[in-house]
């Protein structure tokens, strides 16, 4: 897809940060953005405004069942999928050793097994509907990639999805490519948050990035060869450089 004018693209988790960044750039771009969203209902349809009037799909990406009906309302209501971009995610703080099964399953649950069955959807979507010509770009995280002591089950939730990135590149190619954006420190409302601060200026980089640094990558990543595929790009200001 050298140009995305008029390709259909769903974001997950699309209402704010992140998400909310992509959706605005591919809007600009001339894509039409599908806006998921789970609860953040307000933010989902300023988002969806700001995006040219953007179709809203709520659903709880934890169920299985409510992925396959998201997928099946696309089809119905917008007829086509040119591709998706997997955002959607949680987050927490837990030492390694008072992690519950609970907070395990509340990260994997959307973190890691939503990126799966909404790739999976997606696909099936782009087979019927586009050719089986498509691209889908999941959002990990360079906690991917290193030591985070309070949060060992968001990296494994993360590092799972490059896994998931790789496979499904290897399954779905050649007609569907299947890459990864891998943020370091983007801060949105915590952004004066003194740890955040000093974490970002002891990259390389000396600053945080912005959504808009995202949305860049992921945009490459749509627009590419089908010839890339399988990779993961680290958008990190050369934190993982340390």
């Amino acid at each position: 897809m050298s140009e995305l004018t008029g390709k259909v693209i769903l974001v997950t988790g699309a209402a704010k940060r992140i998400g909310r960044s992509i959706a605005l750039r591919l809007h600009r771009e001339g894509a039409r953005v599908l806006i998921h969203y789970g609860n953040s209902r307000t933010e989902a349809q300023e988002t969806a405004a700001e995006c040219g009037n953007a179709p809203l799909f709520q659903a709880d990406l934890e169920k299985v069942a409510e992925i396959e009906q998201l997928f099946a309302s696309i089809e119905q209501q917008v007829g086509r999928l040119d591709g998706l971009v997997n955002n959607a995610a949680r987050f927490t703080k837990i030492p390694v050793l008072e992690v519950s099964e609970a907070d395990w399953d509340f990260i994997h649950s959307v973190n890691l097994k939503a990126y799966f069955f909404c790739s999976q959807q997606a696909a099936l979507l782009m087979q019927r509907t586009a050719g089986g010509q498509g691209r889908i770009v999941n959002i990990s995280s360079m906690g991917a990639f290193m030591v985070w002591p309070d949060h060992v089950h968001y990296s494994a939730s993360k590092a799972g999805v490059v896994a998931l990135t790789r496979g499904f590149a290897k399954a779905l190619a050649p007609g569907i490519s299947v890459n990864s954006v891998a943020p370091g420190v983007i801060p949105f409302q915590e952004k004066d948050d003194p740890a955040i601060i000093a974490l970002a200026r002891s990259t390389p980089a000396r600053q945080p990035g912005t959504g808009e640094d995202i949305a860049d990558a992921v945009v490459y990543f749509l627009k590419a060869s089908r010839f890339v595929t399988g990779q993961v790009l680290q958008v990190d200001g050369g934190m993982g450089l340390r």
